[in-house]
């Protein structure tokens, strides 16, 4: 019972990995803009397409299909802030809207272009197993972007606090029109926002793509994924987003491990729930300052 609960918790921790890769871009626009991008989750399964695509055809290794897909899904992502920038009126419900459609058109366009086949990456190196301590097992792609969405979660932090375009991302975020007064450009700052977290999702789909099965219908899963670990880190937190991935993790690996897999999204849909009753801003967030 020690081991299988050991095990449980150590998959869940690594799963934490991915969906911390996956939830970063999302959480970076809606820290940035308050827009909760609706298509961010079909970003990360385009670039997990363009991968099976440059394996399947080209014979290439999953992660050689980086350069190719942030440049495809870099573009696609500012075309969306293009479409949301157009938006004078109640811009965050609008763009929610707005985002949610351009969710849905390119999940059709990954159906027409290919099919509605489910596919792995055929490279061998990823599934091998890794075992550790005779104990604990996982695969070299758990492993191997666990390490990386850690590393991009706090490169991005690092990033976010320390350097001038970071601090430029921060005040917009906190006051647009102070920003502009302080000389930056805040068009130009939500599109750098957006380029960034198109990146930090072409990772997540080269991540998702060698560590598991892809699908068109996959794109909607991994935004509310997203939604729920940017929900449960709070509103600017970056390393929470690493936090509360691996508490969706480990939660939904026990709640699989003593209860059923049909249970899996419930149990981390029912953390939500309470996290939003109980903390509305979140877990790792901070609550609204007086003055």
């Amino acid at each position: 019972m020690f081991e299988l609960t050991l095990q449980a918790i150590y998959s869940g921790v690594l799963t934490g990995g991915y969906y911390a890769l996956v939830a970063l871009g999302l959480a970076l626009v809606f820290g940035t803009m308050k827009i909760i991008n609706l298509a961010h989750g079909e970003l990360v399964l385009l670039s997990a397409y363009i991968a099976y695509t440059a394996e399947s055809q080209f014979g290439l290794n999953p992660i050689a299909a980086i350069p190719f897909a942030l440049v495809l899904v870099g573009i696609v992502a500012v075309a969306v802030y293009l479409l949301v920038g157009r938006i004078k009126r109640d811009r965050e419900l609008n763009s929610l809207i707005l985002t949610f459609g351009v969710g849905i058109i390119l999940t059709n366009f990954v159906l027409l272009v290919w099919a509605a086949d489910i596919h792995s990456t055929t490279t061998t190196w990823f599934q091998e197993a890794v075992v550790v301590g005779d104990v604990l097992f996982s695969s070299r792609s758990e492993i191997l972007f666990f390490l990386v969405g850690v590393a991009l979660v706090f490169a991005t932090w690092w990033w976010l606090s320390r350097t001038w375009y970071g601090r430029a991302i921060r005040a917009v975020s906190s006051n647009r029109d102070a920003a502009m007064l302080m000389g930056v450009n805040p068009r130009q700052t939500e599109i750098l926002s957006f380029v960034v977290a198109s990146v930090l999702a072409t990772v997540a789909g080269i991540a998702i793509y060698t560590g598991q099965v892809i699908q068109p219908s996959l794109g909607h899963a991994l935004t509310i994924k997203a939604f729920i670990i940017t929900v449960l880190a709070g509103m600017g937190s970056i390393p929470g987003v690493l936090l509360g991935a691996v508490l969706i993790g480990v939660i939904e690996a026990l709640t699989v491990t003593y209860w059923s897999s049909a249970l899996q999204e419930f149990t981390g849909m029912v953390l939500f729930l309470v996290v939003l009753l109980v903390r509305p801003q979140g877990l790792f967030g901070f609550g609204a300052r007086r003055g």
